[in-house]
């Protein structure tokens, strides 16, 4: 071994070895995987690929090219809900970053946790959230929550100094998010980092336009999902089958140059489908914004 690096150093000068030595991280540096169409972000919630394990989440979002997620608690938590409350009240921090790690290695940002805090959660779990979403390396965290709830959360972003945007469906039930109001409800007398993950699919099922309420909130809107739905709570169906304004909020976006993501969320058929229909959705999206 010696000889050979007697050897190296009799061909190479000071001056060239310590180049070698300084760009040996910079070849080894993973390049992102860019899905910006035309500036707007396009990605993914993690959900869509709910029926497969991390690992698979992970290749098949690469595999799309999809270089944006929101990181779903059911990739990181326990299936069963009382070991889903246990791992809440003490996260293993390990495997919250070696989860960072493979989306890191395949040049893939965490942009947002999906976190969704509830009435019945404890201080603990609420406050892990936070924890949880510093160790991804995100100041964002994304909620399907109680609206009450957020007079708990909200202390705890303004300590973490960290964005939770509360996201809408349209069960129009009380204390769930669905309607324009319950988000005026939810943010009234909160700190800026209250904000709303609009799920445009959801608010074109309970009757709202996401293009108007796009236009007029923008400011306050962290992420959107994107999904197509029938209006009158119909089901969810394949991108450009459904009454929700797909293409006009794309192109808001993009006009507009508003900085706010687009994640599609892949919700009909079947889960196990999801990496032919996530792609289906991915070319959908890039044939809008053309």
């Amino acid at each position: 071994m010696t000889a050979v690096v007697s050897f190296i150093q009799m061909r190479l000068s000071r001056r060239e070895i310590a180049k070698l030595i300084i760009a040996a991280p910079l070849s080894a540096a993973v390049t992102k995987i860019n899905s910006r169409i035309d500036g707007v972000m396009i990605g993914a919630q993690s959900y869509s690929f709910r029926a497969f394990p991390l690992e698979q989440c992970v290749a098949d979002m690469k595999d799309i090219g999809l270089g944006f997620v929101e990181l779903w608690q059911g990739h990181l938590e326990p299936k069963d809900e009382k070991a889903a409350t246990a791992w809440r009240k003490d996260p293993p921090m390990d495997e919250i970053r070696a989860a960072k790690k493979r989306f890191d290695d395949a040049g893939i940002v965490i942009y947002a946790l999906n976190y969704s805090f509830r009435d019945s959660f404890s201080e603990v779990e609420l406050e892990n959230g936070f924890k949880i979403a510093h160790a991804l390396g995100t100041d964002k965290i994304t909620a399907s929550a109680n609206v009450d709830v957020s007079a708990r959360v909200d202390p705890l972003a303004e300590k973490y100094r960290a964005y939770v945007g509360f996201h809408n469906h349209d069960s129009m039930e009380p204390n769930e998010f669905s309607t324009p109001a319950d988000f005026d409800r939810a943010m009234a007398g909160r700190s800026k980092y209250m904000k709303i993950n609009l799920d445009i699919g959801h608010f074109t099922a309970a009757n709202f336009d996401p293009v108007s309420y796009l236009e007029q909130h923008h400011d306050d809107i962290l992420t959107l999902h994107i999904k197509d739905r029938k209006k009158d709570h119909g089901t969810n169906v394949p991108f450009g089958r459904g009454d929700t304004r797909i293409k006009d909020v794309l192109q808001i976006l993009k006009s507009r140059k508003y900085p706010i993501p687009a994640m599609i969320e892949y919700e009909y058929a079947k889960p196990e489908d999801a990496l032919a229909e996530v792609r289906k959705a991915f070319d959908y999206m890039k044939q809008a914004l053309a």
